[in-house]
């Protein structure tokens, strides 16, 4: 039975002033730069094991990669699927704005420009299927984005719209799921 650990990239601006990030590029801040070493360190104190760090292409999650193979001595690698949910209309609006939180539960909307959940979670579900293939035989780290996290989640559990739409993970939170 094979598994992987999940993470959130470390805190960015528009974390911090409660924007949609989407596929919108936005850097990391010093405490996201710190929150990520904060990770690396710990996977060193209690030797969690991992073979490969695959990342989002998106500066915030793959320079925390980053931090975390320079520091666990694990390679990395950048995987394109992992990139963030394009929020289209919705990019660096507030995260908690009425209409969004209502656009979020409708699975086949594409935002004005955007990708609907039902492809996004299509190309997450694609990637957890080939890492389950070699889950047996290696430990990979996926460093993403908060919609990435919610896709995983329902990868693994039951879950209403809108649970789904509601479903996140703080910054550098570790996560281990587990295949059956």
């Amino acid at each position: 039975m094979g598994y992987f650990y999940f993470t959130r990239h470390g805190q960015t601006v528009w974390n911090v002033e409660n924007k949609i990030c989407g596929v919108t590029d936005i850097e990391l801040t010093e405490r996201g730069h710190q929150q990520a070493e904060e990770l690396a360190e710990r996977i060193v104190r209690e030797g969690i094991h991992i073979d490969e760090i695959i990342c989002s292409p998106l500066m915030r999650a793959a320079d925390t990669a980053r931090h975390i193979a320079e520091i666990t001595g694990v390679p990395m690698r950048v995987e394109p699927r992992l990139k963030e949910q394009n929020f289209g209309k919705y990019e660096s609006t507030p995260r908690n704005g009425e209409e969004f939180q209502r656009a979020k539960t409708y699975f086949v909307n594409s935002y004005e420009g955007g990708e609907s959940m039902i492809r996004f979670c299509q190309r997450i579900y694609n990637l957890l299927d080939d890492i389950r293939q070699e889950a047996d035989g290696k430990v990979y780290l996926m460093v993403a984005h908060n919609g990435v996290a919610r896709a995983v989640q329902s990868y693994f559990t039951d879950m209403t719209n809108e649970e789904f739409a509601r479903f996140g993970i703080k910054n550098c939170e570790l996560k281990k799921y587990e295949f059956d």
